[in-house]
């Protein structure tokens, strides 16, 4: 049984910008085909505008109103909001207010899949 437990884990800041803290993924966990993490972006930032080639990656948002932009497509987002974001879509996220909120990617994260 892989359990982490979240004030353990290391944060980080993404090639985007955001400050990550890994939750579950291949350097923590025997994960083969996905990555869970949380994702904090304070008030007025926003990430880099990036696309992953071979990651699709869910955000599920927890706190906070942001500003999610797709391929050019905008909406505004919140607690509870679940976001599809493709494999090889241009996105970015502007936090309106704090930001807290999941990522899940697959294959896992990594910052060699990060493309600006």
């Amino acid at each position: 049984m892989e359990i982490r437990h979240y004030e353990q884990q290391k944060p980080f800041t993404t090639k985007d910008g955001s400050t990550i803290r890994s939750l579950l993924d291949k350097a923590n966990a025997p994960v083969a085909n996905q990555s869970l993490a949380e994702a904090t972006l304070p008030a007025g930032c926003a990430t880099q505008r990036h696309h992953h080639r071979l990651s699709e990656e869910f955000y599920y948002l927890l706190e906070g109103r942001g500003l999610m932009e797709i391929d050019g497509e905008l909406s505004e987002v919140g607690p509870g909001a679940a976001v599809l974001i493709p494999a090889g879509a241009w996105h970015q996220i502007r936090a309106l207010e704090p930001l807290r909120f999941l990522c899940c990617c697959a294959p896992a994260y990594a910052h060699e899949d990060t493309y600006f």
